[in-house]
């Protein structure tokens, strides 16, 4: 067995997470030298998020006449795509944009982040992004923080940083520039600025904390105003965010209002050190660790923060525009973080209708984080969480994933206000597919139409859960395959007893959205078995050669050379006519649709290029199902529903099977599966020719 070099792992883990660099300390002149050499070392907190999601990548691209920025941070690339967000690239311009408002001081710093929406519409998940962003952000090079300790080397403070202590940090994990005194900060901005070539400019803004505050008092007491000895005693190192140790990442959630108090937020009196220093008013004595102070120098995130008590608020109100908040017994102390909170519809509502909160918001900016309306994208989600790397065992028939997601997207559409539309061809447009007299301007005006759309609906919880009903009841039944119907049933059976949904017209609606997806999904597998069964490459052109030669003979007013008799004959209506029926060309139109047909091949002909039947899609489609019906009967698919099926029969049904697999993505269980289905169709006459 080959030894493991431990020693080396531990070098190659910390050259990949920068521990070296991490492990940073020096002198306080040593970081006034990294300033200048990098003076983006000391931005705020707002600045460094903005830089953050910048820093990953931004995609430009055109929604239907509108510019899109996607900003590849959210694609989770760090962490695979665990924790991706599909859809929401116009709410995340508007969070980036607020936070380049913000890091650029135009107001918006001194508000919180409410981002507002549905149950299940991401809302954490883009919260967790910013919080697990912000700790490897740190631990990069462009991400550098430093903070500082007050330390005792030589034993001359006298109990000043604690009963035989030699070292206390910096419980905020403050700015180290913060330790220069407020009237000599703007002649040591300018003399750092003056030096500086990019756009950026330092700006020392805030106070210290109360100890770090009382420290330096008493040391500028001992040293007599020598601002230099002061500052000998200031260790400044590297400081990398983290959550699980609580350094510049905060999380609040309600509690009962019985158990929780503004303590949580703002710190309280640690009563072992009160003996230690003699006074419960020594900031020494107090425990800087409440979710505001954790935060400083990063980001704090309030969970359904309108459920919060109002006494929070008043934190939370200070927080937000004073930067400030107010610690038991001392005087208030500058926090600089990025303040978010999430909420849903019913708290919003409430918030609206109370007077009371009025002042919470004004100070607060709402971004809408709606439900997908956009049908690949909610497949994106559900493919992240069941594909054949994470599902051992059992398959998922294709389609199985896009008829859940159509039905979750179809129950979060507004009825078309168009008589003429249904929510099916709504979320079709909306997909990028393009139906006739519907133009991208027409697209965008249905959008600007509705005033609830994504905001209502089914949540993508509810179609994991059911997709995950689906799987172990396949795995328990010993069946190797999940199908659409599977799903679909229970999608149905669920919604009987839907907390969120109590309405019984509503629950009648969304089944009858089911039948809207039962009869797209019956419609899309009796295509895929026409194909397969159409799928004779060298019948399908020879076919298409014909047609082309009587429709050559037809618009050139000629005979055409029956290849079997030898004798020249008048072009074969019926046969054009049963080609064109197929992607119903009228009878008024033939004449003009074989003229392009004709024109088209001319034109590849100038070019030196040979016409392909499938370089034209509608005559393609038209070509494919006049040799479905051609071969159909010869195959006799009906004859599976039955027991019996005679040898020459089975081979033939073999060989649309294989096609299924190789060309549509089946396996053999999921593939028998939609042809005993298509063939029950069959028998029961139910044909419907597209």
């Amino acid at each position: 067995m080959a030894k493991v070099d431990f020693q080396s792992l531990v070098r190659n883990w910390e050259t990949q997470h920068g521990i070296f660099h991490a492990n940073w300390s020096g002198t306080f002149q040593e970081y006034l030298d990294l300033v200048k050499a990098n003076p983006r070392i000391t931005r705020n907190s707002f600045q460094r998020m903005y830089d953050m999601i910048i820093e990953s990548g931004t995609e430009e691209y055109v929604d239907f006449k509108k510019p899109v920025i996607r900003f590849k941070f959210f694609d989770d690339v760090r962490n695979n795509g665990k924790d991706a967000v599909f859809g929401l690239d116009v709410a995340l311009m508007k969070l980036v944009n607020v936070l380049k408002a913000a890091s650029l001081g135009y107001g918006t710093e001194k508000r919180v982040i409410l981002l507002h929406g549905p149950v299940g519409s991401a809302k954490s998940t883009i919260c967790r992004l910013l919080k697990k962003g912000l700790e490897e952000y740190s631990k990069s090079e462009k991400g550098a923080i430093y903070t500082f300790e007050w330390v005792d080397d030589r034993g001359e403070l006298a109990g000043l940083l604690g009963k035989e202590s030699k070292l206390f940090p910096s419980p905020m994990h403050e700015e180290p520039l913060l330790l220069i005194p407020e009237e000599m900060r703007t002649r040591v901005m300018e003399e750092i600025n003056r030096s500086q070539e990019g756009s950026y400019r330092i700006n020392i803004e805030g106070e210290l904390s109360p100890p770090s505050r009382f420290i330096f008092r008493a040391l500028m007491d001992k040293y007599g105003g020598d601002l230099v000895r002061v500052l000998s005693h200031v260790k400044v190192k590297r400081l990398v965010l983290s959550e699980a140790d609580r350094i510049g990442v905060g999380t609040f959630q309600p509690k009962d209002e019985k158990n929780q108090d503004s303590t949580e937020l703002t710190g309280d009196i640690n009563y072992r050190k009160i003996a230690e220093y003699g006074s419960d008013s020594d900031p020494r004595a107090f425990n800087f660790d409440g979710e505001f102070n954790v935060a400083n120098r990063g980001m704090i995130e309030f969970v359904e923060v309108l459920k919060l008590d109002v006494a929070f608020l008043y934190d939370l109100l200070g927080a937000s525009q004073e930067h400030r908040v107010k610690p038991k017994k001392f005087a208030q102390t500058y926090i600089d973080e990025v303040i978010i909170g999430h909420t849903n519809e019913p708290e919003y509502r409430r918030l609206q209708d109370n007077e009371f909160m009025e002042a919470l918001r004004d100070r607060t900016v709402k971004i809408d984080i709606p439900y997908i309306t956009k049908w690949k994208d909610e497949i994106n989600i559900y493919k992240k969480d069941f594909n054949s790397k994470r599902i051992r065992g059992i398959s998922i028939a294709p389609h199985t994933i896009e008829m859940a997601a159509m039905w979750a997207v179809m129950t979060r559409l507004e009825k078309p206000k168009k008589a003429n539309l249904t929510r099916l061809q709504k979320l079709k447009l909306y997909n990028g597919k393009t139906l006739p007299n519907f133009t991208e301007d027409n697209v965008r005006e249905l959008r600007k139409e509705t005033t609830r759309e994504g905001l209502e609906g089914i949540s993508p919880r509810y179609i994991q859960d059911k997709i995950s009903n689906a799987i172990v009841t396949a795995q328990q039944n010993n069946r190797g395959s999940v199908n659409p119907f599977m799903v679909m049933n229970e999608l149905d059976s669920g919604l009987k007893n839907h907390s969120l949904i109590a309405n019984e017209e509503l629950k009648g609606e969304y089944r009858e959205l089911l039948g809207v997806v039962r009869q797209e999904y019956e419609e899309i597998i009796k295509g895929e078995v026409q194909r397969a069964i159409s799928a004779d490459e060298s019948a399908l052109q020879r076919l298409c050669a014909n047609y082309v030669d009587n429709v050559k003979a037809f618009t050139q007013k000629e005979r055409v050379r029956n290849a079997f008799t030898g004798q020249d004959e008048e072009p074969d209506e019926r046969l054009m006519r049963s080609i064109e029926e197929k992607i119903e060309i009228p009878e008024s139109r033939k004449d003009d649709f074989r003229r392009e047909i004709m024109n088209y091949i001319g034109a590849l002909a100038l070019e030196g290029k040979k016409f392909n039947y499938k370089m034209n899609e509608r005559l393609n489609k038209a070509l494919e199902l006049k040799l479905f019906e051609d071969q159909k009967d010869s195959i006799k698919l009906t004859s599976l529903v039955s027991s019996v099926v005679d040898k020459d029969t089975q081979e033939k049904i073999d060989i649309v099977k294989t096609r299924l697999i190789k060309d549509f993505g089946y396996d053999e269980i999921s593939a028998t599966d939609v042809l005993h289905y298509v063939a029950s169709i069959y028998a029961r006459g139910d044909v419907k020719n597209k």
